[in-house]
């Protein structure tokens, strides 16, 4: 679709109020300079606490046709903006509210997943310090310990020693409810989500404990393999199951799947789902926008292929 007037008013949502607000402003740069370039009328919103009074009074001067969703986290991952734009009847891209509220719950989706039979690494639910010593030495050390509703590793550390425990605990807490799990030694991968398809499959080489904060979008040492080095077959695996697993949670349109594989990667190992992104990032160090790129895919075709969630273009296009 080449006619930038059928997608009629924009309003992209950036910014927002979580702990990944500093990433969605990169995000939304990228797509907002990408929609202007492809000549979308695109309006950006920069979605504070206070934000609804102003939204509401914008939509009210000139209706919005649409809404371009790139908010990460907390308020905008989790639902909530979802359900004040399904209130005001504006469409938007990606996942509704129902299906953002369960994805940014790495328990609801975990326990989706084990119930429709997909493997994700075992876990258990820690309210306290002596809780997490006791998961520790149940899961095996070394763990993972992480908050249950915050994105891009935020609040999210390998622990190796049983003496590490206690400070990345206190940390996990400071974002709510914790939950430790099972570490996978092995390499880290993702799948991108597009329109029902699964993009090629990404490998992710950090000299990092993990695929932190840093390595995902400071550092300049982590490594996106494409091709990923699994086997044609190893590779269809994880994107179906990849599919399966978005789907489970009520995914819908685009976004991430992440997985930890044990053994070697060209080799027989298994694939455990760790978690899903429903507004992944669109930064100059993003995993989407990378995966696209490997099938052609440039990033205003991307961001109007986003857009194109939205429904039927405006009447007057």
């Amino acid at each position: 679709m080449t006619n930038a007037a059928q997608w009629g008013r924009v309003l992209l949502l950036v910014g927002g109020f979580s702990s990944e607000r500093s990433v969605s402003l990169k995000s939304g740069a990228t797509v907002l300079a990408a929609l202007q370039r492809a000549g979308v009328d695109v309006t950006p919103l920069d979605v504070q606490r206070d934000f609804l009074p102003q939204l509401i009074a914008a939509h009210q001067a000139t209706p919005f046709d649409r809404a371009f969703i790139i908010l990460h986290g907390r308020g905008g991952e989790d639902g909530q903006i979802q359900a004040v734009l399904d209130i005001l009847n504006i469409p938007y891209t990606g996942t509704g509210m129902t299906g953002s509220a369960i994805g940014m719950d790495k328990l609801a989706c975990k326990r989706i997943w084990r119930g429709e039979g997909l493997p994700t690494p075992p876990w258990v639910v820690v309210a306290t310090l002596a809780q997490a010593q006791a998961a520790a030495i149940e899961l095996g050390l070394p763990v993972i310990i992480k908050p249950v509703a915050e994105g891009s590793s935020v609040g999210v550390a390998k622990v190796n020693r049983i003496d590490e425990l206690p400070a990345a605990f206190i940390e996990a807490e400071r974002y709510g409810q914790v939950f430790m799990e099972r570490y996978i030694q092995g390499e880290e991968f993702t799948v991108a989500l597009l329109n029902g398809r699964a993009l090629p499959v990404i490998r992710l080489s950090t000299p990092h404990d993990f695929y932190d904060f840093n390595a995902k979008y400071l550092a300049n040492d982590t490594q996106y393999h494409i091709p990923s080095g699994l086997s044609a077959e190893a590779e269809a695996q994880m994107q179906r199951i990849a599919l399966q697993a978005f789907a489970a949670v009520g995914g819908a349109g685009w976004g991430r799947v992440d997985f930890m594989r044990e053994g070697a990667a060209a080799g027989l190992g298994q694939s455990w789902l760790i978690e899903v992104n429903t507004v992944p990032g669109m930064t100059d160090h993003s995993l989407v926008p990378m995966a696209a790129r490997a099938v052609g895919i440039e990033i205003e075709a991307l961001c109007l292929s986003i857009l194109a969630q939205t429904g039927q273009p405006v009447a007057s296009a």
